[in-house]
């Protein structure tokens, strides 16, 4: 998860932030609406955090994992795609790089992201059958 510190110092650089929960709570009750406003509420999450049930955000924006960041400029044109930091699946050592919070500064500054983007890395998104 975005920690509450990073979504902070995004929000006084101008920049909104939202989580978007895109996993099929059928196949996955404990990643359902209820249950992540439970996390929400234990991790002191101050942005919103929404629930794409229909998976159809996910799909148009060809997200393959839990976590997938995505940072667009005021135009909402896609400026970075990539991981939260470099610490992987560690906790965040404090001297970590903090490539999404860097990259949006980068967008607030210039209007545009880097160009060396290293993907996310996480489980993947649990799709919903076709069928469903």
């Amino acid at each position: 998860a975005l920690p509450i510190c990073d979504a902070a110092e995004l929000s006084r650089l101008g920049i909104g932030v939202a989580a978007i929960n895109a996993n099929d709570a059928v196949q996955y009750p404990e990643d359902s609406f209820d249950a992540m406003k439970v996390f929400a509420r234990r991790h002191g999450i101050v942005f919103p955090y929404l629930y794409d049930e229909s998976q159809a955000v996910a799909r148009a924006y060809d997200a393959v994992c839990t976590p997938d960041f995505f940072g667009f400029d005021a135009g909402l044109g896609l400026q970075y795609r990539g991981r939260l930091d470099s610490s992987g699946r560690l906790p965040a050592a404090p001297d970590v790089r903090r490539d999404l919070v860097e990259a949006m500064r980068r967008v607030a500054e210039t209007g545009h992201g880097p160009q060396d983007q290293i993907a996310s890395m996480g489980c993947s998104i649990k799709w919903r059958h076709a069928w469903d």
